[in-house]
């Protein structure tokens, strides 16, 4: 199996990709604007379990300046720029990165990119029983709109996308769950 590791800056998302397909996407949170997360493509370096505090329940590191991808014992600052350059997440998600991701996998970190994800595989695990595709908030979008438009609740949005509240933002990327 051949992971990679996507990192959408402006949209503050992790996207986990598989033989080229996304498995799944997570929201994150990144370096402030004083200490940005670099870009560029990079591997994991090294992967240390339980590393505690601040870093949460993993620590993948990808530059030898010590930047990482790591959890945290801070959770309600993701999907915030307030790191000093690494990427946050929640500590169940960034368990089921860590678990399927090597020393080696490539970690490719933009702004943002043209295309990031792709519906989710249904045949993964990790996303059984769910069908999604990926939304990008427009200028004017609301949870509500968005759920009348789809015909899905706002609770099931926030679930998947582990929003704490209804805000959003244009360019922002939310899976949707679709209707079989």
């Amino acid at each position: 199996m051949s992971y990679k590791i996507y990192l959408e800056l402006n949209t503050r998302r992790l996207y986990l990709k598989e033989n080229g397909i996304t498995i799944n996407t997570y929201p994150i949170a990144v370096g402030k604007p004083s200490t940005p997360t670099p870009t560029g493509d990079y591997k994991i370096l090294s992967k240390i379990l339980n590393p505690g505090g601040v870093l949460g329940s993993r620590w993948m590191q990808f530059t030898w300046s010590e930047h990482g991808i790591h959890g945290t014992n801070q959770p309600w600052l993701i999907g915030q720029a307030v790191s000093n350059g690494c990427v946050r997440m929640y500590n169940n998600d960034v368990e089921q990165v860590y678990s399927r991701v090597s020393v080696g996998t490539a970690v490719i970190i933009r702004n943002s990119f043209s295309n990031p994800g792709q519906p989710l595989n249904p045949k993964d695990p990790i996303n059984k029983n769910k069908s999604t595709f990926i939304y990008t908030v427009r200028k004017g979008d609301s949870l509500w709109k968005i759920s009348r438009r789809y015909n899905v609740s706002i609770q099931e949005i926030k679930t998947l996308n582990k929003l704490d509240s209804n805000t959003i933002y244009p360019g922002q990327k939310l899976l949707i769950p679709t209707r079989n």
